[in-house]
């Protein structure tokens, strides 16, 4: 196992440093004015790492990772695509609908696979509710939130690797109480692969010299990886959990881009119209520090996780999982809506409805 998680930590950094003078070389950077405060350009390439991190330990260790899953390869097609349309997007900014197209198709190729959500299991009682070719559309639904949950809270530095990484920890919990290790260490070196990423985004290395950010590539890739661990362990004879303790494990980003999408349809704004009023816009506007906000959110995601997790071990009835957690959606949205209250982004008075941007980048 030790040797399995350096050799991912060493993948990732080598393919993060290359993939950042090319990145530079080429363009691919993010430059500062607007919403993004950030000084000089920074390259985008944390999701080009991550990926390479997966593809280079599935071509020459084939052994650690999940290689029997019937749908890794599939998986493996579908972020492709999703890295190249990313990569295309932080470039030369896409339109909304070559983005859209291509994340529906990296849920279809799933879905062909047989892979998909035909269940939410038993949160109508003793009854289970299939959703038989309802399943598809919910599935591609699923996939559209799943990315764009994730790509909302790319806002300040560390929070998107440090919430994926919390999200990935409880992933790994499941796995392990169900007794399924590879899949276990699998969300294991996904912690791992973040790790050199997180060091340079965070400037624990290097400084400000050496500085990445994630780039819509990886937040599309990363909304997608934790979407099908999900569909995995929660899907099909053999799952490991509940469908509803998925929605425990992703609650905070799911909760944000809704919080968000309803506060911008209110103003009159596209639901995807950027703004400054994600959580982590609030909390820092409440007075923490950029790394007091994203240990505060990191938190947030691992105890709520955790509070599902242990809701199913206890073996509470899924509808009442179910009941438990939409009133932690709405007390999360009263919360939000009353620190938002409190500390208003002045800037919001004087904008104006504006296009949909579908993924924006957030800083």
């Amino acid at each position: 196992m030790s040797k399995d998680i350096f050799i991912m930590f060493i993948t990732a950094m080598i393919a993060l440093l290359i993939a950042r003078v090319v990145a530079l070389k080429f363009g691919l950077v993010d430059k500062p004015g607007g919403r993004k405060q950030h000084k000089g350009e920074v390259p985008l390439v944390g999701g080009i790492s991550f990926y390479c991190a997966i593809a280079m330990f599935y071509i020459f260790m084939p052994e650690t990772l999940p290689h029997s899953e019937a749908h890794f390869l599939t998986y493996l097609l579908s972020i492709s695509l999703l890295l190249l349309v990313g990569i295309a997007d932080d470039r030369f900014d896409l339109p909304v609908v070559p983005r859209v197209v291509i994340q529906a198709m990296s849920a279809i190729i799933l879905m062909v696979d047989g892979l998909y959500l035909h269940t939410f299991g038993h949160v109508l009682g003793s009854f289970e509710l299939v959703l038989g070719p309802v399943g598809y559309l919910v599935t591609l639904l699923a996939t559209w939130a799943a990315i764009n949950a994730y790509n909302m809270i790319d806002g300040i530095d560390g929070l998107l690797g440090s919430v994926a990484g919390a999200t990935f920890a409880a992933l790994m919990v499941v796995f392990l109480l169900a007794g399924s290790e590879i899949r276990a260490m699998w969300c294991l070196l996904m912690i791992v692969a973040l790790i050199p990423y997180l060091m340079l985004n965070m400037g624990l290395i290097g400084s400000k010299r050496l500085k990445v950010f994630m780039g819509d590539a990886g937040s599309m890739v990363i909304g997608f990886t934790v979407l099908w661990l999900v569909m995995l362990s929660s899907q099909g004879e053999n799952a490991e959990m509940a469908p509803v303790i998925a929605l425990w494990l992703i609650a905070l980003p799911l909760m944000d881009m809704v919080a968000i999408m309803i506060r911008r349809v209110r103003r009159g704004h596209s639901p995807f119209h950027p703004d400054r009023d994600h959580l982590h816009h609030i909390l820092l506007r409440s007075g923490l520090t950029s790394r007091q906000t994203v240990l505060v959110m990191t938190i947030l995601t691992a105890t709520i996780a955790g509070f599902g997790i242990v809701l199913s071990i206890l073996g509470t009835p899924e509808w009442l999982s179910l009941v438990f957690f939409f009133g932690l959606f709405i007390s999360y949205l009263l919360a939000n809506n009353r620190l938002q209250s409190l500390n208003p982004d002045m800037r919001a008075q004087f904008s104006r409805p504006g296009t949909a941007t579908f993924t924006a980048s957030n800083r």
